[in-house]
């Protein structure tokens, strides 16, 4: 495990950019796995500055983000593929047919999620995956359970779950009670896991998860299991690691 923990958001922000934009330069066909919610917003900032700065292109990468709300509407304010447009695909060139978002409004969504898979079969594997980390230890929205699913899969989402990201709608009722998400299995077949981490509320879950029994009730701890995982804290998520 590789930690960094940082004493502003600018510097976190700007190495989370860095280690992205480094592999794409690299591999200018890189596989990104892409994460949503308040973690990743800074980071996808700087890499729109990079782009703009003409330091990187997307032309050639393929992404694949970890999960979707069942039933919003994909243009819905708060579904994440409206958050995807928002905050990074909108100001970037990324062809449209190599970003891959769940489709939380299929008809069917146990075929939605095998078409997936074979999505992610067909890319062989991700180069490098963005995590952030739910208060309870989710990743992605695999939630705590006695045993986790590999592939993609719908989920019920936990009542602290929905109550976390209430925040983003106008009530709790508004906030899907369910949604695709990337299995476990998947996350850990990356090459790289990048885990961001912000937040003195997040302090002891992130400790718990990188140092504690490895346990499916916290599925993070599982990340202990990866050969490369890097992780990057804010000082307040970082607190107990000093």
């Amino acid at each position: 495990m590789n930690l960094h923990i940082f004493q502003n958001q600018q510097e976190l922000n700007e190495a989370g950019a860095g280690i992205i934009t480094s592999l794409v330069q690299m591999q200018p066909k890189a596989v990104l796995g892409l994460a949503t919610g308040g973690t990743p917003v800074g980071i996808y900032e700087e890499l729109v500055k990079a782009y703009n700065k003409g330091r990187v292109s997307f032309k050639g990468v393929t992404t694949f983000n970890l999960d979707e709300y069942v039933g919003l509407p994909a243009d819905h304010s708060e579904s994440y593929r409206t958050y995807m447009q928002q905050h990074l695909f909108n100001h970037i060139d990324l062809p449209a047919a190599q970003a891959h978002i769940p489709n939380g409004n299929a008809v069917d969504l146990e075929a939605e999620c095998a078409h997936y898979n074979e999505l992610l079969e067909e890319a062989k594997q991700i180069d490098l995956q963005i995590l952030g980390l739910g208060h309870n230890g989710h990743i992605g929205f695999n939630e705590p359970d006695d045993s986790l699913v590999s592939g993609t899969h719908r989920v019920e989402l936990k009542e602290e779950t929905r109550e976390a990201n209430a925040r983003y709608f106008n009530t709790i009722d508004e906030v899907p009670t369910h949604a695709l998400t990337m299995g476990v299995g998947t996350i850990l077949k990356a090459k790289t896991i990048l885990l961001i981490v912000r937040g003195a509320d997040k302090a002891e879950i992130v400790h718990r998860a990188l140092t504690g029994p490895i346990t499916t009730e916290i599925p993070a701890t599982l990340l202990q299991t990866h050969p490369h995982l890097v992780v990057l804290l804010d000082a307040e998520a970082g607190r107990l690691f000093e």
